[in-house]
């Protein structure tokens, strides 16, 4: 079994759910009392918000490829960030490291391609749903990637910040967004993808009529499939 990195606390919410996910997929994998063999990184979410807020993603990207390579030093055999958003700084990360690094959006392309649709709505933080960094890796691999208009993208990103990266759920926030991912469908959406870690906090499979993507759920089953790849369960 692979060692994996994991730069996460961006926000802690959906962190914990990245080392959940990650240890139950090892475990069921290989059974009895195994888990995964992690090393983490995880940040003062407070400090990684005023970057993006700041626009600072110089920064950011520096503090993050630095961190890449400490946990690559520190045994780390692939490297997973836990965040859709702080995937603006990904390029700066794999430059700073030698192993394989995970990208979250290649996951969600890869689960979205195997369900054989190609117009999905994406939801996030307005960082993910306006630059290009994610969508555009999507639409290379052949995706239209619908994304709310205004006031509904503001909607979707206000509740992300002051509700769910502080571990506020809130009914009537659900129903804002299911009320968002409608209007997406009309237009076209086969698909929603929830394009930040925390929204699966908040929306599940359960409650839409359209497949649904959660990324932390399949960037994790990803990791559990890189890390166990060639495993012979002896180690």
């Amino acid at each position: 079994m692979k060692t994996i990195g994991l730069l996460g606390g961006m926000s802690w919410e959906s962190s914990i759910e990245y080392e959940r996910l990650i240890n139950e997929g090892v475990r069921a994998a290989r059974g009895g009392t195994s888990s995964a063999d992690l090393i983490i990184r995880s940040y003062d979410f407070a400090a990684i918000e005023a970057l993006q807020e700041a626009g600072d993603w110089d920064a950011a990207g520096q503090l993050l490829a630095a961190d890449g390579r400490r946990l690559q030093d520190a045994g780390a055999e692939l490297l997973v960030l836990c965040t859709n958003t702080m995937h603006v700084v990904a390029p700066a990360i794999e430059a700073a490291i030698s192993v394989p690094f995970l990208h979250l959006a290649d996951t969600t392309a890869d689960a979205v391609l195997g369900q054989r649709l190609d117009t999905v709505a994406l939801l996030g933080t307005r960082y993910t749903m306006e630059h290009v960094f994610y969508r555009g890796r999507l639409e290379a691999r052949g995706l239209t990637v619908l994304v709310p208009p205004e006031p509904d993208r503001t909607t979707v990103h206000d509740v992300i910040y002051d509700e769910l990266v502080r571990g506020v759920v809130n009914p009537d926030s659900k129903q804002r967004y299911l009320h968002i991912v409608d209007r997406l469908v009309a237009a076209g959406a086969q698909g929603v993808i929830a394009g930040c870690t925390e929204i699966e906090l908040l929306v599940t499979a359960d409650d839409l009529d359209v497949p649904y993507f959660p990324t932390a759920r399949l960037h994790a089953e990803a990791a559990v499939a890189a890390a166990l790849a060639d495993d012979d369960c002896r180690d």
